[in-house]
């Protein structure tokens, strides 16, 4: 692991802003960090408002997408809401498909079976909107390069509104409106939305045009706030403002699809967005993976408990067979790395095995990604082709590198971090190849170590249940808004930590200097207790928690990583 610090703000600025917000030095240091380095900036950060998200007037195509939803409306024509399966994808249908609904009885949605269809927009979709007399399909979380299938529904007279966040390609697909804000001559000022943020866009587009009031459409913020969670875009800007009234729904008033979500989960705290993460997002991704993502459409629009509970309990039961199903498949792929006579060699990971579930691929990319940290490719047979998921690591636009081995790609797309691809499974070996040679070419030696980001150096003296209120203001925490970690140096055992929970450590941190002691955990550390119990002393990476027991309230450190001096 390589502990990598933060660099120390300018301490004059870090000195101003101390005496501004009448906090101490070292959490100055943490806004600046983050930019924020003013009274105003400071402001919107904690306190942020739906009044500053920005007119949607401002992306490229707008106007046209709302005019012709308009007119479609007025016209009686039958709208076909499409979205991706993923957590994006279903959200953004979920939002668009009832939101609108309201204002137009001709709707409906589908959305491509994993499995027969593929990623994207797809020719059965597109045959499916013919033959039942849809005239307009609303594209959301995907269409940003789907030409070919574009040119086909104009064709037969079918009109496209693509809504995308993805990199797009060379061409524009030539559909009667294409919203992307990373289009190059679009100029949006927030290029960081998810999938289900620009059909939130081009809804309050429409409102804005019906003078329909925004406030109809804001309580449909818990679901754009489970797109940006689990799509892992940045929670900056007009993301974190999403975020911040999303989050505050679904823990005072979910709709009922979350509502039953939460219940079967078991959660029973406030919900944060690592909770959105890592205890709805594979629920919803779960039906997509394992069935059809229809059931996760059907949970989010439903009106009445007991129709909600029983979709929560049809994803619940997905996500428990897709766990033993990811499981499985990460051992095997485990075996397959460690049996290649050159993987302590290779910059990359690129497997393919036919019978793999493509439901899951890319979750088992991530799980070899936890091992080994390198850019990996799961590939499996589907439809007799070659379909994968990627995953990168720190540092290294996977993207741009599976960009240039496209010579042997049939389809690919994504992001930074994470692309899907089809091939000819006789291209395989060739791709794995390009892919390899690219790898080693392009990525740094640093890239290759899982990082650990530090904000600041502190003393044991700055850990405060004060401190950590602060702190914990500043959410919610994501990708450039990351909850913040600390290191501190010369600690010692002092005489209370021991093993719980069979693997964790219960840690009594002691700084001998200052004579300050503070609790703290780490987790699947126990076996670490022996060299704490010696006295050795250590330094620890951490961040910081509100703990209660017994109703008492104190802060304790949860320690990511411990290194002996």
């Amino acid at each position: 692991m390589n502990i990598k610090l933060k660099p120390i703000p300018n301490q004059q600025k870090a000195e101003e802003l101390s005496k501004l917000l009448n906090i101490n030095i070292l959490l100055s240091n943490l806004l600046i960090q983050r930019e924020i380095d003013n009274f105003e900036n400071a402001k919107s950060f904690f306190r942020p408002n739906l009044n500053e998200i920005h007119n949607p007037f401002l992306m490229k195509n707008m106007d046209k997408a709302v005019e012709k939803i308009i007119k479609a409306i007025e016209n009686k024509e039958k709208i076909l809401i499409y979205g991706d399966y993923d957590v994006d994808g279903t959200t953004a249908v979920a939002l668009v498909f009832d939101f609108l609904g309201k204002y137009h009885t001709h709707i409906d949605y589908y959305v491509p079976d994993r499995y027969t269809e593929g990623y994207g927009i797809s020719t059965l979709s597109i045959d499916f909107a013919k033959e039942n007399n849809f005239s307009l399909v609303i594209a959301l979380d995907c269409g940003i390069k789907s030409n070919e299938k574009i040119n086909y529904a104009n064709t037969l007279g079918i009109d496209f509104i693509i809504c995308d966040h993805h990199e797009p390609g060379e061409e524009i697909p030539k559909a009667l409106a294409v919203l992307d804000a990373k289009q190059n001559d679009c100029n949006y000022p927030y290029k960081e939305l998810s999938g289900c943020g620009v059909g939130f866009k081009l809804m309050q587009a429409y409102c804005i045009k019906k003078n329909i009031e925004l406030d109809k459409l804001f309580p449909y913020l818990d679901l754009l706030c489970v797109s940006i969670g689990a799509d892992i875009v940045p929670i900056d800007g007009e993301n974190r403002i999403f975020c911040y009234h999303g989050l505050k729904i679904i823990n005072e008033n979910p709709r009922f699809g979350i509502k039953s979500l939460i219940g079967i989960s078991g959660f029973k705290k406030q919900f944060k967005i690592s909770d959105v993460v890592f205890k709805l997002a594979p629920r919803i991704n779960a039906a997509g993976r394992i069935h059809h993502a229809k059931a996760a459409i059907n949970l989010l629009i439903s009106n009445t408990e007991e129709e909600a509970e029983k979709w929560a309990t049809k994803l619940n039961d997905s996500n428990i067979y897709r766990k033993e199903l990811d499981k499985i498949i990460t051992e095997e792929a485990i075996e397959m790395i460690e049996n290649q006579v050159d993987f302590l060699s290779l910059k990359s990971t690129v497997l393919f095995k036919n019978d793999w579930n493509k439901g899951v691929i890319g979750i088992v990319a991530s799980r070899c990604i936890e091992k080994y940290y390198k850019p990996t490719i799961i590939l499996t047979e589907s439809n007799g082709i070659a379909a994968g998921s990627a995953r990168s690591v720190h540092g290294f636009d996977l993207y741009n590198a599976i960009s240039n081995c496209s010579d042997y790609l049939a389809q690919f797309g994504g992001h930074t971090h994470a692309a899907g691809m089809t091939l000819k499974i006789e291209n395989i070996e060739n791709f794995r190849k390009a892919f390899e040679k690219q790898v080693s070419k392009t990525i740094k030696e640093d890239s290759l170590t899982p990082q650990m980001l530090v904000d600041m150096e502190v003393p044991l003296s700055f850990v405060s249940l004060k401190t950590e209120k602060i702190i914990s203001q500043m959410q919610p925490f994501g990708p450039k808004n990351m909850t913040p970690v600390f290191i501190t140096k010369g600690l010692i055992d002092g005489g209370n930590s021991r093993v719980v929970g069979e693997i964790h450590l219960k840690l009594d941190l002691h700084c001998p200097t200052s004579n300050i002691k503070i609790a703290g955990i780490a987790f699947q550390k126990g076996n670490l207790i022996n060299q704490i119990q010696q006295k050795h002393p250590f330094t620890i990476c951490y961040t910081l928690e509100e703990n209660i027991f017994n109703n008492i309230k104190t802060v304790q450190a949860q320690v990511k990583e411990i290194i002996f001096e």
